[in-house]
């Protein structure tokens, strides 16, 4: 590929073979298409739904440029025989319309084919000989497509796109279909990548979660099922109350209104800002407005839960990289001491199936799930002891630091899919004339 200055429309990158074939076309995508439309919910919703028979894709089925059919549900011939308006065929690009996942879109694979749609995603069958589905596809994905998705939703709320919007989408276009195929190939190699890296991520994640099971006791269990040599002959593990193991009583967060974060304003720690591995959230951090002192900023060890709402039970360990935190009222710290519990090891517990079990239970005492410090406190931990010490540190720490370096490969991994996904996100800008430029 090489660089060239546009005249006309033209996208700041394109392929040698192509640098003398012209400006791009400005066409509206209502020129390329034979159908844009959807489908509707069959009378008594799920209660219709099938184990097997045609396929009936809903928008949560349609994924970021991939389908997503491991729940994919499934409609009679007689139902589907009402529905033949929204029948898929073979490389309909399936784009959802409304709710919080309008804009996701892919292409409808041979599993699906002869399947219907429902009344949340649209199909957009194009006329192949102007405008590849693939081409298409990678469009409504890139930022460009994703503005003019954006520009029709009142306020920004994206709440739904009607059909007209949809024939009035803006497609810059080159004329040539090989020059589109060669766009749409160089995507979806990346894409096959990515992809590629996710499933190394996945089993990563899988191992580690196996591992964990073995590294620590089964319920009703005295001992793992798998343990380190020089730990082979030492005495069983005993199960403590975290309470005990603990410099302080679980302490919990501050209870300010969040503001713009500001560099002079201690950063502030919500549930939301929490990701599922338990890593801090930094795209859209905060502030909190308060005059903080050396008592609400998190340190080396801390490790805070949550305390309410669905993501009861979730947990962050404090990292210096995070800078000075300071956690929410709806977030619990607890400070391992450091002579009776390791933190890592304490934080690998806290997605066992043991701890998560014990989560459900305790939090299930009302109509709003929530766990309070004390409750916290009386968590059973299960820890290794030995012969000298009714707290075998080594143990914990031999256990913390195996599982250390399999977080960091999964960071490393989880690093390397989003380095490749900003490469896919840059390529795709230059790759496309931007659509001010197009409409100029």
């Amino acid at each position: 590929m090489s660089r060239q200055t546009p005249q006309g429309l033209q996208p700041k990158l394109r392929f040698p073979e192509f640098r003398d074939s012209g400006d791009w076309e400005r066409c509206l995508l209502t020129s390329k298409v034979t159908k844009v439309g959807s489908g509707i919910t069959p009378t008594g919703g799920d209660k219709n739904y099938k184990t097997k028979g045609r396929p009936f894709i809903r928008s949560q089925n349609v994924g970021w440029g991939k389908l997503l059919l491991n729940d994919v549900a499934y409609i009679d011939e007689e139902t589907h025989s009402s529905f033949s308006a929204t029948e898929i065929k073979s490389k309909d690009v399936l784009l959802n319309i409304t709710g919080a996942s309008i804009g996701r879109s892919a292409i409808a694979e041979e599993k699906i084919v002869g399947g219907n749609v429902n009344q949340h995603v649209c199909i957009i069958r194009v006329k192949s000989n102007e405008l590849l589905p693939e081409l298409l596809n990678q469009f409504l994905l890139s930022e460009h497509g994703q503005k003019q998705i954006d520009g029709f939703q009142a306020g920004g709320n994206r709440q739904g796109l009607n059909f007209a919007q949809v024939r009035s989408f803006f497609i810059p276009l080159p004329t040539i279909i090989k020059e589109q195929q060669k766009i749409a190939d160089c995507l979806s190699s990346l894409d096959e990548l990515i992809e590629a890296e996710r499933g190394k991520l996945e089993t990563l994640k899988t191992y580690k979660k196996g591992l964990m099971q073995r590294l620590f006791p089964a319920e009703g269990e005295t001992a793992p099922k798998l343990r380190f040599p020089e730990f082979q002959a030492a005495g069983d593990w005993e199960k403590k109350e975290l309470g005990e193991l603990l410099i302080n009583f679980p302490e919990y967060g501050v209870n300010e209104p969040a503001v713009p974060y500001s560099k002079n304003l201690p950063t502030y720690l919500r549930i939301t800002d929490i990701s599922e591995e338990g890593r801090f959230l930094s795209s859209n951090k905060v502030s909190v407005a308060i005059e903080a002192t050396g008592k609400h900023f998190l340190q080396n060890g801390d490790i805070v839960l949550a305390r309410t709402g669905a993501s009861v039970g979730k947990s962050y360990k404090y990292r210096e990289e995070d800078g000075k935190l300071v956690f929410a009222g709806f977030l619990i710290r607890v400070r391992p001491a450091p002579t009776k519990l390791d933190s890592t090891f304490l934080f690998n517990f806290l997605s066992t199936r043991q701890y998560w079990k014990w989560v459900n239970i305790t939090s299930a005492r009302s109509g709003q799930p929530g766990i309070n410090g004390s409750e916290y406190a009386s968590l059973p931990v299960p820890i290794p002891t030995d012969k000298k010490s009714r707290y075998s540190l080594s143990e914990q720490q031999k256990i913390a630091d195996c599982l250390s370096s399999l977080d960091d490969l999964i960071a490393a991994q989880s690093h390397k899919i989003d380095v490749l996904k900003e490469h896919k996100k840059g390529l795709m800008q230059q790759l496309f004339p931007a659509i001010n430029e197009a409409q100029a």
